[in-house]
Parts: structure tokens; C-alpha cells; sequence
């Protein structure tokens, strides 16, 4: 693909279309890799993002209980020591 380097501010840069920025999922950063002679731009995806307020708010809820217990009453736990 083949794009128009443009005059921004004191700098140039280039125009990635809102199609290429949906396709991969490219939002306000992405890393640029610098690799013998090649860019590559590479979205950044923070996947824990929020993770600590979302946990916060299961607590004040009281919706981090445990599902099962950790321990089952069955378990010999002399096997592991």
C-alpha cells in the first residue's frame, strides 16, 4: 500500500484510513519497531486496562466470593508434605 507522507506542524507524517484502523484495531498509540530498514506499526492492546477498578467494584458488591472452595474436604493433604 502506498501512502502520502504530509506536512504536520514542524514534522511529516501519514494518513492511515479508518478502514486499516478498524481492521486492526488501532486506537489512539501504537508501537513502531524499528527492524533492518522496515517500520512495522503495531497497535497497542492493554487487555488489563481497568482491571483494579472492575475488582474494587466485584468487593463492594460482594461478588468475589469463591465459586468452590480451594480446599476440598476430601483432600489428603499429607500426600504433600
Amino acid at each position: 500500500m502506498e501512502v502520502s507522507i504530509i506536512k504536520i506542524g514542524n514534522s511529516k507524517g501519514f494518513r492511515l484510513s479508518k478502514t486499516l484502523l478498524e481492521k486492526y484495531n488501532i486506537k489512539d498509540k501504537v508501537e513502531l519497531i524499528l527492524e533492518k530498514n522496515h517500520i512495522i506499526i503495531k497497535p497497542l492492546s492493554n487487555p488489563r486496562k481497568d482491571w483494579e477498578k472492575a475488582f474494587k467494584e466485584m468487593h463492594e458488591n460482594e461478588d468475589d466470593k469463591l465459586l468452590f472452595n480451594d480446599v476440598f474436604d476430601d483432600e489428603n493433604l499429607e500426600e504433600w508434605s
